[in-house]
């Protein structure tokens, strides 16, 4: 069964939000071994913080975040500059790592601030939700339908329409 990890910088705080991430987490269980770990996000204290600041808080993340990653696991970076996807494209995304025999894939959300350089680098693939902002309470209950909604897909289901 393919390892498929969600790793995300911050707490899910509402409510709502928590349910529907349960929701698909169960659901995914029957195709994948899916978990999610959650790091705590770097306080930045000031307010209009320089970009060295927001920089050391964010290799900071990037270290924790790299450091929760399964030996072997194709990291996912979750930014605005990478590639707008179809939910078929992350599909065979999914499928072409599991059939390659080394098949644990790392989805990575980053703090408000984003995601270092380190982890961009390390990322097999920058992936972006599209070009609107959204909190990141909601980037990872979409992100976790998507991946579940792939998962159908490769399994032949008929929730994708």
């Amino acid at each position: 069964m393919q390892n498929i990890d969600l790793i995300c910088v911050g707490k899910l705080n509402a409510k709502y939000f928590a349910e529907g991430v349960a929701e698909y987490q169960k659901r995914l269980a029957a195709f994948a071994s899916f978990r999610i770990i959650e790091l705590p996000e770097e306080k930045i204290e000031e307010k209009n913080a320089s970009d060295a600041v927001v920089k050391k808080a964010l290799d900071k993340e990037g270290k924790a975040i790299l450091g929760s990653v399964r030996k072997g696991a194709a990291i996912v970076a979750m930014c605005i500059e990478g590639k707008q996807i179809s939910s078929d494209e992350l599909a065979q995304f999914l499928a072409d790592r599991a059939n390659s025999g080394a098949g644990d894939v790392a989805f990575v959300i980053g703090s408000s601030h984003g995601l270092s350089d380190e982890v961009k680098r390390a990322a097999a693939l920058k992936f972006s939700m599209g070009r609107i902002t959204m909190p990141h309470q909601l980037a990872r209950l979409v992100l976790t339908e998507q991946i579940y909604r792939a998962c159908t897909i490769n399994a032949g289901m008929k929730y994708h329409k």
